[in-house]
């Protein structure tokens, strides 16, 4: 019909629906093919083209808490670097919640024609056994399964504490995700052992976990800062820059001096952690790159290009604010 309409023939239509018009198609017939398209309002059969060529255009990328804005820039890393040739496809769960490997595996059927994976863990890993391409993406000590991009957290985590002991605090608590990823474990193991060896003390009972959420994160610190302050706390580091947000507005209704009596600070130095009153002190996860480096990696391994063995790790920096600071 597209082709009648435009008076082509329909391998000409063929070509511009699938942009393969270049030095092929004159631009007339360009110009009209694609009115004809959108009279018509036409599209491309996508599961059959994918049964044609046994791999579709779509790649799937699984995150575990699409809740946290850390991914919007990863998501954006990922689109600028698979260009438009590439659909982008998200599989998430709930919040707190790591996607299973079932619910990934129906999304085969789309023969998609790559996968990224954030934050996984060994047991999802063994249990996916995709064929199709795969890169994982802050996928600590998980890099035997497949190409990995990576962020130093634990050198930001260093950072972090070896700045809150240059402040004098010898007492201090954790807030953790729930969420129960590699990446999590390795940012706070770091930092606790770094705090110890400092002198900064953080007892087992002054480490809680959250969802990713501004108001859950406010609501757990709300339990647990009257046992803090007995304790004489006057540190908290956050998961993420959302708890950190939660911990900021909590203190602020309890009165509570930022940073005169509690310093409080994040990873992932989100936007709004510039701007926040105060400013929250944060460990920088570039997570722009990490999706463009991930989408890198992955349309290589689309087209069956090499990769130099040992994935890629971006550094992590500290910013301070005022959070943690006068």
């Amino acid at each position: 019909m597209v082709a009648a309409r435009a008076g082509v023939s329909t391998a000409t239509v063929s070509l511009v629906a699938n942009g393969k018009t270049a030095g092929r198609v004159s631009e007339d017939n360009v110009t009209r093919v694609r009115d004809a398209i959108a009279e018509l309002g036409y599209v491309v059969d996508g599961i059959g083209s994918s049964l044609a060529k046994g791999v579709s255009s779509i790649v799937i990328l699984v995150a575990p808490d699409i809740s946290n804005p850390f991914f919007a820039k990863v998501i954006d890393g990922v689109r600028e670097s698979l260009g438009p040739q590439y659909q982008l496809l998200l599989s998430v769960t709930e919040a707190g919640e790591f996607p299973q490997a079932n619910d990934v595996r129906r999304l085969m059927s789309l023969r998609p024609a790559g996968l990224l994976v954030d934050a996984p863990n060994a047991d999802f890993l063994e249990d996916l056994a995709s064929p199709s391409p795969l890169v994982l993406l802050d996928a600590p000590g998980l890099e035997s399964y497949a190409p990995s991009v990576n962020l130093d957290v634990a050198s930001g985590a260093r950072q972090l504490a070896a700045h809150l002991a240059a402040a004098g605090h010898t007492e201090a608590a954790y807030v953790d995700s729930v969420t129960g990823t590699d990446t999590f474990a390795v940012r706070r193991a770091a930092f606790l052992e770094e705090a110890a060896a400092l002198g900064i003390s953080v007892s087992p009972d002054r480490i809680i976990s959250t969802t990713i959420d501004v108001g859950t994160a406010a609501a757990a610190f709300a339990a647990a800062w009257p046992e803090w302050q007995r304790a004489g706390v006057t540190a908290v580091v956050c998961g993420t820059d959302t708890h950190g947000y939660g911990v900021l507005q909590e203190a602020r209704v309890a009165g509570v001096r930022i940073p005169e009596e509690l310093a409080v600070a994040g990873f992932d130095d989100l936007p709004y952690s510039a701007t926040s009153n105060p400013g929250l002190t944060s460990v920088h996860l570039p997570a722009t790159s990490l999706g463009q480096k991930a989408g890198e990696q992955l349309r290589r391994l689309m087209e069956g290009k090499f990769l130099k063995p040992g994935g890629v790790t971006l550094e992590t920096s500290l910013v301070v604010r005022g959070s943690t600071t006068a």
